[in-house]
């Protein structure tokens, strides 16, 4: 499976703008980890590139949308490079539940969010089982417990970027 990704620099100004509201948006529904509200405002701004968003490829080289066709890929392709395609499974339920759920109804088959929640949540546990103990582990087991808390703190920080003010920061550093 192969993986393309690109990077925004560190010092840019709108990983500050994400940090902010992630942080806001976490702590109004009680989700105060630091490691939490760090690796979400991180993922949300290697997402500002689409091509992060899909980056998980076939072996022909088409980029994978759906869910289902990412596990079909890990089945066949086994275990070689299965700890990044379940976090990034885990890390594109979480985003597209969180702040697009509406993409759900106009894909090929409609879905429910609890199904990306689902799917997220394990996907998060299986890259905790792979890594064992350690930090990283234990994020993303409680990544995996705290799925919906992240999920409703995103679904706030889409109210936060639907406001003009945000909006007009973001054109501004994106």
């Amino acid at each position: 499976m192969r993986e393309m990704s690109r990077q925004i620099p560190k010092d840019h100004p709108i990983r500050k703008v994400f940090h902010t509201l992630t942080d806001i948006s976490c702590d109004q529904v009680g989700v105060k980890d630091r490691d939490i509200i760090g690796y979400i405002s991180d993922l949300l701004v290697e997402f500002v590139h689409i091509d992060n968003l899909y980056k998980l490829r076939n072996a022909q080289g088409k980029r994978l949308e759906y869910i289902i066709d990412m596990l079909m890929e890990i089945e066949q392709r086994g275990p070689l490079g299965e700890r990044e395609a379940r976090k990034h499974i885990g890390d594109y339920s979480l985003f597209i539940v969180g702040l697009f759920p509406e993409s759900l109804q106009r894909r090929r088959r409609a879905l429910s969010p609890r199904y990306y929640i689902d799917q997220g949540k394990e996907a998060y546990l299986i890259v905790a089982e792979i890594e064992g103990y350690g930090p990283t582990a234990a994020l993303f087991r409680k990544l995996s417990d705290r799925f919906e808390d992240c999920v409703w703190a995103l679904n706030l920080e889409r109210e936060y970027l639907r406001d003009p003010f945000y909006q007009y920061l973001l054109r501004q550093f994106a």
